[in-house]
Parts: structure tokens; sequence; C-alpha cells
């Protein structure tokens, strides 16, 4: 019989994404609401993706079953 395996974490699976590299990549906060306060130039800023930083790097990955 075979071992079953892992799922991944699917809150984690839908909010990061792995680059060809193996890094892992993520949107950025506070774009959601309350937007009219907030310089264009603070808006354009959180639409790209970002580099998660190093120290949760393993963490996530972990979830992610990679």
């Amino acid at each position: 019989m075979a071992k079953a395996k892992m799922k991944s974490h699917r809150g984690a699976s839908k909010r990061f994404k792995l680059t060809g590299t193996g890094k892992v990549k993520r949107n950025k906060a506070y774009k959601s609401h309350i937007l009219t306060k907030k310089t264009a130039k603070r808006k354009r800023g959180l639409r790209k993706a970002t580099i998660l930083s190093s120290a949760d790097h393993k963490r996530i990955k972990s979830v992610l079953n990679v």
C-alpha cells in the first residue's frame, strides 16, 4: 500500500508562487481598501509582486510541499 502524499496548504498555495530559480514570490499588502488616502505612487508600487524575505523562505516552502 502506497504512503499517502502530503497535502499542500491551500491558503499558502493561493498566496505564494515559485519562480524558476526556486525563490518564493508574493503580492504586497495594503491594496484592498481605503485607497483614497494613498498616493498614486504608493498604489502603483503595491501592484508589483515581490520576492519573499529569506527569513520566511523555509517556512513557506515547507507548507507548499516543495
